[in-house]
C-alpha cells in the first residue's frame, strides 16, 4: 500500500518542517546578502560578501543532506518522499544560483552594477518570502490549500516580472554596452540572478503538485 494510505493511519513525523523552514531561511539571508553586495559592493568588500553567501549556501546543503538522511530513516512521512525531496532540492538550488551569481560577481569585478540587478534581486527577495508563507502552512494543507495556491500563483507572477527585467536588461546591455568583456561579465552575472527567479516558480509547480495529492 502506498504512503498516501498509511498516512491516515499513522502518526506523521513532523521533523520535516522546520529543516525545510531553516532552507527557506538560508534563501532569504542569502537573496538580502546579495542585494547588499549588489548595492555596496565593491573591489576591497566582494571577497567578503561572496565569503557570506557562500557559507549560507553551505548551511542550505547541510540542511538538504539532513533532509535525504531523514528520509532514509523515517517510515511515515508527511507528504511522498519524493515530493519533500524534490522540494527540498529546488529550494537548495534558489539559493545555489544566488551563489553562483556572488561568486562570479566576486571574481569577474565588473566595473558598475546596472539597475536591473538590484531590481532582479528585490525579486528573488519577493519570492523567497512567498516561498516561505507557504511551506510555513504545509502542516496544516487541508486548512490552508487556499491559501498555500495563491502564495504558488504570486511566485508565477514574479517570475514573469523577472523575465522582463531580463529582457529590458539585454536590450539595453546590447544597445549600450560597448565594451565586450564588461557586457560579458554583467550578462553572465544577471543570468544567474534570473535562473534564481526562475527556480522560485519551480518551487511552487512542486508545492502545487503536494496540494493536489493531499489537500
Amino acid at each position: 500500500m502506498n504512503n498516501l494510505f498509511f498516512s491516515r493511519f499513522t502518526p506523521k513525523e513532523p521533523k520535516f518542517f522546520p529543516l525545510l523552514k531553516g532552507i527557506v531561511d538560508v534563501m532569504k539571508s542569502a537573496s538580502e546578502l546579495m542585494l547588499e553586495f549588489v548595492e555596496k559592493g565593491n573591489h576591497a568588500n566582494a571577497a567578503d560578501y561572496y565569503k557570506m553567501i557562500k557559507d549560507e549556501e553551505r548551511k542550505g546543503d547541510t540542511l538538504s543532506n539532513k533532509i535525504f538522511d531523514e528520509l532514509n530513516a523515517t517510515f511515515i512521512t508527511p507528504f511522498d518522499r519524493e515530493d519533500i525531496h524534490n522540494l527540498a532540492t529546488k529550494m537548495d538550488d534558489v539559493t545555489d544560483y544566488i551563489n553562483s551569481a556572488a561568486k562570479k560577481y566576486f571574481l569577474y569585478n565588473p566595473n558598475e552594477m546596472p539597475a536591473a540587478a538590484r531590481e532582479m534581486v528585490g525579486l528573488i527577495i519577493e519570492a523567497t518570502v512567498q516561498i516561505e508563507n507557504a511551506v510555513n502552512e504545509l502542516d496544516v494543507l487541508k486548512k490552508s490549500r487556499k491559501r498555500i495556491s495563491e502564495y504558488c500563483q504570486k511566485l508565477h507572477l514574479i517570475e514573469n516580472r523577472a523575465d522582463d527585467v531580463y529582457d529590458h536588461f539585454l536590450i539595453e546591455l546590447f544597445e549600450n554596452q560597448k565594451d565586450g568583456i564588461e557586457l560579458i561579465k554583467l550578462k553572465e552575472i544577471m543570468f544567474e540572478l534570473e535562473k534564481a527567479v526562475d527556480t522560485t516558480e519551480g518551487v511552487g509547480k512542486i508545492i502545487k503538485t503536494i496540494i493536489v495529492k493531499y489537500a
